[in-house]
This record gives structure tokens, sequence and C-alpha cells, in this order.
């Protein structure tokens, strides 16, 4: 006769499952980026016009703030599934709004 695991036990697992497929996607995103930036370097060696190294610079730029909202929705989802009441979940969501605030 099998057990089935308690709710929390499923919860914790989930979210461990969720939490590394979403670190997966930001290092890849931050890998790309890095990409990015190296394809950047090699531009301005080369010579490239301004306006090419601009545009770049602009697709590099909007990648890194797509990695930061990956990984400040990360932080919200375990804010509400890490907290032990309703309460703290509020706080921790608080505490990632002001976070957005100030660097989204």
């Amino acid at each position: 006769m099998s057990r089935k695991p308690a709710p929390s036990a499923v919860a914790a697992t989930t979210a461990a499952v969720f939490r590394a497929d979403h670190q997966k996607d930001v290092i890849n995103r931050l890998r790309r980026i890095e990409g990015q930036v190296r394809g950047l370097v090699e531009m301005i060696q080369e010579g490239r016009s301004c306006e090419d190294v601009a545009l770049q610079m602009s697709a590099a730029r909007k990648a890194m703030d797509k990695a930061f909202y990956r990984m400040m929705a990360c932080t919200m989802i375990e804010a509400v599934n890490g907290a032990e009441n309703e309460a703290r979940a509020m706080e921790e969501i608080e505490q990632a709004t002001r976070l957005l605030e100030k660097f989204g």
C-alpha cells in the first residue's frame, strides 16, 4: 500500500523543479548576452559604424532586461510558494515589488 505524498511535499518538489528550469532559462539567456557582448567588442575593434554598434548594444540591453524580469518572476513565485502564511507572502511580494521599482 503506497501513501500519497503530503500536499506540502508535492508543492516543494514542484517549486524545486520550477526553480531549476527557471535558473536554466536565465543562465541560457545570460550566455547569449555574453556572446552578444563579445560580438560588440569585435564590432568596435573592426571599426563598424556607431549605428551598428548602438543597435547591437540596444539588443543586448533588452536581453538583459528580459533576463532580469524572468529572475524577478521566479522571485515572486518563490515568495508565494515559500511563505508560511498569506501575510508573509504579501511581505515577500512587496519586497520584490520594491526591487522592480528600483531596478526595473
